[in-house]
């Protein structure tokens, strides 16, 4: 289907391992941002891999706006761009140079790739750092640097896997900020395990655990697989408190956190001023859909999610 990606019963073992990737299907509209979110190891990067025409699947389909990942990847490679999790800059280069050495591998003749490599600097702000070796540039810096040699390509569909690991918060808002421009012009296939990454950026959300497909939906659509609407955080400190309605967790740093319907969350909200306690109420997050899919948090957080059952959950 033209304007997509496709996948339909996408499997990649390796040997005798479990799937990496297991009977994956989705349909996403190339434009704006979609986020895979997983854990490490989930298979958001054997996907991106595949759709990139790096790897084969084992069993399965993949197209990119028609075409098809093993009998058109040459078509393909042409129109989009990739900025693997792993990818380094060669220190004793510029950022100039990165991308101008990048263009001509692409199979941009001189000229041409000489000319781009001003205006994909200055589109993130980099014009001061062009002519700076890159083991003198910050973090943040070098992975703009990265991310302006994929544009220059002017590949429209951009795979970006993890873009933000190991980034502080500072430049990963930064980060998040030409993210959000690119897509006005691009489409970007994001890779995540940082749930405010996937909730700030994604236009469309895809929740992958050991290589399926739990979820696939913009985060309205996901917020109605949890069944209930509201979060109810007390803090650390306050007694343990009931729900007549809903689920409760208790976290080990002492505060409680219960999901319910807003009509109960009216009456608890009521309870909760009277009693005088501190407490936060808001919207089901996408972390607490995560865990209530995933039965399990993703990152180290003290905030938890829903499990099946209206039971009272104890956290250790």
């Amino acid at each position: 289907m033209a304007n997509t990606i496709e996948c339909r019963n996408l499997t990649k073992r390796y040997g005798n391992e479990p799937p990496a990737l297991a009977d994956v299907t989705l349909s996403v509209e190339t434009n704006g941002t979609f986020a895979l979110l997983g854990r490490n190891g989930a298979g958001k990067t054997t996907l991106i891999r595949i759709l990139a025409t790096e790897l084969a699947p084992t069993s399965g389909e993949a197209s990119i706006n028609g075409m098809d990942v093993l009998r058109d990847a040459k078509r393909i490679r042409e129109q989009i761009a990739v900025m693997p999790q792993e990818a380094r800059l060669v220190p004793w280069l510029t950022p100039r140079q990165t991308i101008y050495s990048y263009l001509l591998y692409r199979g941009f003749g001189r000229r041409e790739a000489a000319s781009k490599v001003s205006d994909a600097l200055a589109k993130l702000g980099l014009g001061q750092y062009e002519n700076v070796v890159n083991r003198r540039l910050s973090g943040g810096v070098k992975r703009r640097v990265l991310m302006s040699t994929i544009l220059a390509t002017e590949a429209r569909i951009l795979f970006v896997d993890e873009p933000t690991t190991g980034l502080d918060p500072l430049i990963r808002a930064d980060l998040w900020k030409t993210l959000n421009e690119l897509k006005k012009t691009h489409f970007i296939f994001l890779t995540t395990h940082y749930l405010e990454e996937a909730e700030r950026l994604a236009d469309k959300i895809g929740i992958l655990e050991n290589g399926r497909l739990l979820s696939l939906g913009t985060l309205d659509q996901l917020r109605s697989v949890v069944k209930y609407q509201v979060s109810i955080r007390i803090m650390h400190g306050a007694s343990p408190f009931e729900t007549k309605v809903g689920e409760v967790v208790r976290s080990a740093d002492g505060s409680t956190q219960i999901f319910t319907t807003e009509e109960e969350a009216d009456r608890l909200t009521e309870q909760l001023v009277r009693e005088k306690k501190r407490f936060s109420i808001y919207p089901i997050s996408l972390e607490d859909i995560f865990y209530y899919l995933v039965r399990k948090p993703i990152e180290e957080d003290t905030r938890r999610g829903p499990e099946n059952g209206s039971v009272i959950h104890e956290e250790q």
